[in-house]
This record gives structure tokens, C-alpha cells and sequence, in this order.
């Protein structure tokens, strides 16, 4: 006899770019096989909200209606406002799979730290879900994210078939490429690099003086051959585990003699 009474995975989807994003609908697309789609998302752009909470003003949900099965919540704050919402308004069990993203823009590299998108999937870590960031290396708001579909329904399957590990998520990047197809996905490692921030000085109408944050990023490591930035370069689909846990226990090692340091108020004590 068939059990019809099989409970229907839930998927959380969210991300940094707002509800009317291109990247939302083509990460929607590519979770709806997978089961229930509840989408918590910004009413507006949050970009480079990293993991910053709303505390100053309320926060406000609404539902929208739309012409699929699409349960479609927007939230008038940032992306990891959206996860707390949902988990404690919207969802009334753990979701089986969060997802974030398809951002307009790359999250390789030190850019993860700046990233709503990425702050969601850490987010999801938090509350034991399974959590995955995407990214597409492409601004623009004509952005194809067409390509970035199946090759993102695969690494769903991995991920809701084999699970992660606790406290850790997946940061994926799709590369762009001249005819929109990928050589592959290269499972890799962060690269080392920076932002130098140059800040464009400008004048109101009123004649006061403005700055207009601009930049380049540089790469530190441009021979490695092991990291996201490498894998894009190369039209490749970059995939970095992240891990909620930021201790170098490498360094805890190398300062354990700081624990040899006695107080110098207690030595100031025992000389008295």
C-alpha cells in the first residue's frame, strides 16, 4: 500500500538583491524539484549587509501572491533579519535545505565577508540547516542566469541526498563564460586576496562634500591553482565549504605561551 502521507521536504529561500532580483526566480527554479518553497527575502537590495541584524527600527513581513505554489514573504530588513523571520514567524519546523542567492555579482574569495547572500548560509548553519550561497560573476542587471540552473539543481541533489556537515555551508560561484556553458565544478578553497577601497570625494548641489566608495580587488595569490578565483578564471563553477567556526587553531598552538603570563596586577600585588 502506498503512504501517501510522506512529509514533503521544505526549502528555504532568501537572498541579498530583494524580491525582485532575476537571481531569486532562477534559484526558485532551481529548488522546486527538490520539494515545499517558502521564499523569506528583502523588499529591497541588501547588498554588503554582511551578517548585520535590524535592532533601530520594527521589522515589517508581507505575504505576495503569486501564480505558482510558492509560498512569497518579503521583509523589510536584511538578509539574515529574512532567516530569523522565517524561522520564527513563516516555518514551523527546521527547513530541510536553505538556500541564498543567485547573487548579482561574485562572494569568492574575502568578499564572503562583506556578503548577505553568504551571511543567509551562515545563518542556516546557526540553526542546524543545511545551507548553500550562490553567486554568479556577472553585475549586470541583464544578468543570464539560465546556465547557472542545472549545474545548481546538481549540487542541490549532493547536498540534500548526502547532507553537510554541522556548522558548515557551501559558497558557490558560477563563472561567466563566452557561450554560457561551464567546464565543470572544482570543489576548492578560499583564495587570499583584498579590497582596496579608494573613496571618490564629490559635491552636492548645496555644495557640501560627499564620498563615493569605489575600488579593485586584489589577489594575493595569483599562481594558486587550488581556489575559487582560479576556478572562475578558468569557467569553472567554484565551490568553497564555509565553516561558522572562525578559530585558527593552528595559531592557538603557535600563542599558547600566553598562558604562562602571570597578571602583572598580581605581580604588582605580591610586591607590595
Amino acid at each position: 500500500m502506498q503512504n501517501n502521507n510522506k512529509t514533503i521536504p521544505t526549502i528555504l529561500v532568501t537572498n541579498d538583491d530583494g524580491i525582485h532580483a532575476k537571481g531569486l526566480e532562477a534559484l526558485i527554479e532551481i529548488v522546486k524539484p527538490f520539494g515545499k518553497v517558502i521564499v523569506v527575502a528583502p523588499e529591497e537590495g541588501n547588498s554588503g549587509m554582511s551578517h548585520a541584524i535590524t535592532i533601530k527600527h520594527p521589522l515589517r513581513i508581507r505575504k505576495h501572491k503569486r501564480n505558482d505554489d510558492v509560498d512569497f514573504y518579503s521583509v523589510n530588513g536584511t538578509p539574515v533579519d529574512c532567516v530569523k523571520m522565517a524561522m520564527n514567524q513563516v516555518i514551523k519546523s527546521t527547513p530541510n535545505l536553505l538556500v541564498s542567492g543567485i547573487n548579482h555579482g561574485s562572494n569568492s574569495s574575502v568578499s564572503i565577508l562583506y556578503s548577505g547572500t553568504m551571511a543567509a548560509a551562515l545563518e542556516g548553519c546557526l540553526y542546524g540547516i543545511p545551507s548553500i550561497g550562490f553567486s554568479l560573476l556577472d553585475y549586470l542587471p541583464t544578468a543570464n542566469f539560465e546556465p547557472t540552473i542545472v549545474w545548481g539543481q546538481e549540487i542541490v541533489n549532493i547536498v540534500v541526498t548526502n547532507g553537510l556537515t554541522k556548522g558548515t555551508c557551501l559558497n558557490v560561484n558560477f563563472p561567466v563564460t563566452e557561450n554560457g556553458q561551464y567546464n565543470g565544478i572544482k570543489v576548492c578553497r578560499q583564495n587570499m586576496g583584498t579590497w582596496r577601497e579608494e573613496f571618490e570625494k564629490r559635491t552636492d548641489p548645496r555644495g557640501q562634500e560627499y564620498f563615493w566608495l569605489t575600488g579593485y580587488f586584489l589577489n594575493e595569490e595569483p599562481n594558486a591553482t587550488d581556489t575559487d578565483e582560479f576556478a572562475l578564471a578558468n569557467g569553472y563553477v567554484s565551490v568553497v565549504p564555509v565553516s561558522i567556526d572562525l578559530t585558527n587553531y593552528s595559531e592557538m598552538k603557535r600563542i599558547s605561551g600566553l598562558e604562562n603570563i602571570s597578571s602583572p596586577f598580581q605581580n604588582e600585588l605580591k610586591n607590595k
